[in-house]
């Protein structure tokens, strides 16, 4: 085959041969240059990511800017790459873009990005749109066959479970490799002759890991609270005579206490004690933590004792079950169980939260009629 040519600038290009796909205006700061190649040009990205890229890394994790935190699918440049670099296929979610791009300083290479809609890969294979499909679809419209001279593309070991090798060599031509779980590892790799070790196979979940995480899982919860504050001082404070703000207060404070006793439960101590609670299911683990945060607490805070009958069990009933619900919200975080398991887990989990739920609800009527004298 002809040696391909490959340039870093777009001179002496005419406009009939430069691709549309690549735009010169609102051009992302990210972006070093382009490449030319047969297929047109081609955005080459830089290896090093700047204060704004973290900024937004330190956004994604802790705010909803992640919802929308995405790059445009298509095929990109690391490096000076050529007909024989590798093509490493990731998702555009612009922080595994960013993770992938900065592993990979020191050598040329192609990204393929595909459109996962802003999702990350574990997450997009899981949903089907880190896919064969998808593949097929970007290695046809990249026009990969015309860029480089080999046929294969490096897809993260963490999609493999959505893409079909048999079906994308089918279809496009191009064999697929597994790569790496951490993309770290992805020179080693490739240095390897495309062979990774068991400990680049193996998917490993640390403390840090599960820590930086648990922002997601508490902004949302704390964005209800809110509402779950003003019903419970509305419950509390509700009697025949209208709404006593002195009983709202009363009432309800160990109540708001605990609704954030059982959010951090779920929310921030269940995944940081992950390995160490007994059981499988993240629902029990959020209970056994929601459990034993209450009953602690109660110790400690003299308020929490005085409750009556009807509050004792409302607080040991509801509390524990809240805070497995939050924590059941954190299986789509982790590499710990599959669709299948969360489904599982969810057919038996909602009927036990409503059942309570109700429960907790016709104790809190039964309190207030005690309180009014009625029974």
């Amino acid at each position: 085959m002809q040696e391909l040519r490959f340039r870093n600038r777009l001179e002496n290009q005419t406009p009939g041969q430069i691709c549309c796909s690549v735009s010169q205006k609102n051009t992302p700061a990210w972006v070093s240059g382009n490449v030319v190649t047969p297929a047109g040009p081609v955005h080459q990205v830089s290896d090093v990511l700047s204060k704004t890229d973290y900024w937004e890394h330190f956004r994604c994790r802790t705010t909803s800017y992640r919802n929308d935190y995405k790059v445009n699918p298509g095929l990109y440049a690391v490096g000076d790459p050529d007909n024989n670099s590798d093509v490493l296929v990731s998702a555009n979610y612009k922080y595994s873009f960013d993770l992938l791009r900065r592993e990979l300083k020191g050598l040329d290479a192609w990204i393929l990005v595909l459109d996962t809609k802003g999702i990350n890969v574990w997450c997009a294979a899981g949903k089907g749109t880190f896919g064969s499909a998808e593949l097929i679809r970007r290695i046809s419209a990249a026009q990969l066959d015309k860029v480089v001279a080999h046929r294969r593309v490096i897809v993260p070991q963490l999609g493999a479970a959505g893409v079909s090798a048999f079906r994308v060599k089918q279809a496009a031509g191009f064999r697929v490799l597994y790569g790496p779980v951490r993309a770290k590892d992805i020179p080693a790799y490739i240095k390897a002759g495309y062979k990774a070790t068991r400990e680049m196979r193996r998917v490993n979940f640390p403390l840090y890991d599960r820590l930086v995480l648990t922002p997601m899982e508490i902004n949302p919860a704390m964005k209800k609270f809110p509402l779950y504050a003003g019903l419970v001082l509305v419950v509390f404070g509700f009697s025949p005579s209208g709404i006593m703000f002195k009983d709202a207060f009363t009432g309800g404070l160990p109540f708001l206490f605990l609704g954030l006793l059982s959010l951090f439960s779920g929310a921030l101590l269940t995944p940081v004690l992950l390995p160490y609670v007994p059981f499988r299911s993240f629902a029990v683990k959020g209970w056994i933590i929601g459990l034993l945060s209450v009953f602690l607490s109660s110790k400690f805070v003299p308020l929490l004792n005085q409750q009556n009958t009807f509050l004792l069990i409302v607080t040991y009933l509801f509390f524990p079950q809240a805070s497995s619900y939050i924590a059941l919200q954190f299986t789509g975080s982790t590499t710990f169980t599959g669709m299948s398991g969360v489904k599982r887990e969810l057919r038996i989990a909602i009927p036990t939260y409503l059942v309570s739920c109700a429960v907790s609800l016709i104790l809190l009527i039964m309190y207030k009629f005690s309180r009014w004298g009625t029974i």
